[in-house]
Order: C-alpha cells, then structure tokens, then sequence
C-alpha cells in the first residue's frame, strides 16, 4: 500500500504545489487541517511562506506545534518545508523596519538556533542554487552533486553548533548552501527532516528528494 502523507494545511505554504509533487511519489496525500489526519499519517509536511512569526501565530493557532511535537517524540516523519523548516527552530528574528527594534518570535524548539536575516549583496535569495549534503544523506541520496534547487527566502539558519554528544545518538545531518554567506540548506534528524529551499518547485532533483524522504516512511 502506498504511504500516507497529509500535507499540513495551517494557512501557509504552497499546498496544492506540494500535494501534486507528493503525490507523484506514489504516496496517497491529504490536504488537510485536522489534527487527527496529521497525527496519524505515515508522514506529515508542513509547508510554509511569508513571515516566521505570521507563519509560527497560524502554527500554533492549528495545533501545528503540539502535532510536530507529539510525532517526533514518537518517532513520526515529519517534512518541513521553506518557512515550515525555519519554525523548527528555536526562534526568529525578522527587521520590522530600518526605525524599529527587530521582533523576536519563538519557534517550536526542536531545534536549536535562530532564523536571521541573511547577509548578502541581494536580498531575498531568488532563484536555483546548489547545495553541499553531508556524507549518508539519505534525503539526497543519489542526486547529482551539480544539481540546483530552488529558493526563495530572505532568512535562513546562519549557524549550526548543535550536535548529539552522544555516542549511541546520531547527530543530525546538516546539508548547507551559500548566497553571500553559508546557510543552512536542508536538516536530517531522525524522524525530523527539513529543507530551506522548495523540493516541489526543484524539477527532478526535488523530486528526487521527495521521493528519498516518502522511502523512509
């Protein structure tokens, strides 16, 4: 039987965009919101555009943090995507404007670190770029080192010091690209996957990627 993936509908994120490219996995996808849907599917994608904090306020305001939380901590695939990668973490930090104090929004915490503005010549990062994944990657598990994706974002994880400190517990696998800076570009951590740019949008090479991650549901 074909996995099931409900693709999570919060109010953000391209989901019809997402469904289809889901769905040419050969994996049987649900758009939905219900809380029971997403808790109980094979694996859940949370997409996301816009803000982090008007993203994280509609998250929350659907349960969305309390189902990532609940499946993770059962061991339940999890796929986030653009804006639904950056809400992971611990928390954002977006420029009101040039007179204002930037506003600090909590993220859900899975993992550690901040979502910042990214410091290059021009901003947002429009456009197919090439990332550098890990060795064992599974996401981008036979995908050409040349291969671009596609990105659209002005924020992004900037710096990545967590590690397990644990012998018997994996680290997570950090893939990174770089516009102007290095960036985190994509995170494997058990059952908790994640990717800054838009695998639907990727052509082959996203699709490549959707498809390693419905393998591991």
């Amino acid at each position: 039987m074909p996995s099931r993936v409900v693709v999570f509908d919060y109010g953000s994120g391209n989901l019809r965009s997402a469904q289809r490219a889901m769905e040419r996995t050969g994996a049987d996808v649900t758009v939905t919101s219900d809380p029971h849907a997403a808790l109980d599917a094979d694996g859940l994608v949370v997409p996301g555009v816009g803000a982090f904090s008007a993203c994280m306020a509609s998250l929350r305001a659907a349960g969305g943090d309390r189902i990532i939380g609940r499946r993770v901590a059962g061991g339940r695939p999890v796929l986030g995507i653009c804006v639904g990668m950056q809400v992971l973490f611990e928390r954002g930090i977006e420029q009101a404007d040039v007179q204002a104090e930037d506003r600090a929004t909590e993220g859900c915490g899975e993992w550690p670190g901040t979502v910042e503005r990214l410091h290059a010549p021009v901003v947002p990062h429009m456009g197919w770029n090439t990332v550098a994944p890990p060795e064992g990657s599974r996401l981008f598990s036979g995908v050409d080192p040349e291969e671009r994706f596609y990105f659209v974002h002005s924020y992004a994880v900037r710096h990545w010091d967590f590690t397990s400190g644990s012998e018997r517990i994996r680290s997570p696998r950090v893939t990174w690209s770089e516009h102007g800076e290095p960036f985190v570009a994509a995170v494997e951590n058990g059952p908790l996957s994640a990717t800054q740019f838009h695998p639907e949008k990727s052509g082959d090479a996203g699709a490549r990627v959707l498809a390693n991650w419905v393998a591991t549901l």
